[in-house]
């Protein structure tokens, strides 16, 4: 029988970028935007605030952008402070490349296994999806969906008794599955 654990964002990330005010290097997104346009040309901007001062730095969405380009249910959400949208831009490489920022998952992420039913079985099939690009090293998902320390995920591996099509070392974002035989 084929577990299906989830992994699934609770929070929007931190990210993280140095405050030219304070220097301090993680900022909070709460899904505010701001929107100005120039007769024809549009800039938005997802507004972050410091963690350390509270200065608000703004991540560039929209630079310079003809108004008539721009999808108006995106212009709505941004209006809106749409959260959800917020995520989804976060988690865009063009976005976080232009801005020249990266992510900080911590704490913002959870597994959810379904129940603990599948811990006293011999043989464990499990497949694992992510519903947001979210970095987690896989050892650190098996320790907690199986009630497991690192290290003794870490010898299954050795082992050979903990076996997957993805290399389990390092970091994933991606989905996988695995099986475990104890």
């Amino acid at each position: 029988m084929l577990n299906r654990w989830v992994v699934m964002p609770t929070c929007l990330p931190l990210v993280l970028r140095r405050c030219h005010t304070c220097t301090a290097e993680r900022f909070r997104v709460n899904g505010k935007f701001r929107v100005n346009a120039n007769h024809k040309l549009i800039d938005a901007w997802l507004l972050a605030l410091c963690t350390g001062c509270g200065e608000t730095t703004k991540l560039a969405i929209l630079e310079r952008v003809n108004v008539r380009s721009v999808r108006p249910e995106l212009l709505d959400r941004m209006h809106d402070n749409d959260p959800v949208l917020a995520g989804e831009l976060l988690q865009d490489p063009v976005v976080r490349r232009r801005n020249r920022i990266a992510l900080d998952w911590d704490r913002a992420w959870r597994l959810d296994t379904g129940g603990s039913d599948h811990l006293d079985r011999e043989k464990v099939d499990v497949s694992v999806r992510f519903v947001a690009r979210i970095p987690v090293r896989p050892v650190r998902l098996i320790a907690e969906g199986c009630g497991l320390s690192r290290a003794e995920v870490e010898r299954l591996i050795v082992e050979g008794k903990l076996v997957s099509a993805v290399r389990l070392t390092g970091k994933l974002s991606g989905d996988f599955t695995f099986t475990l035989k104890r």
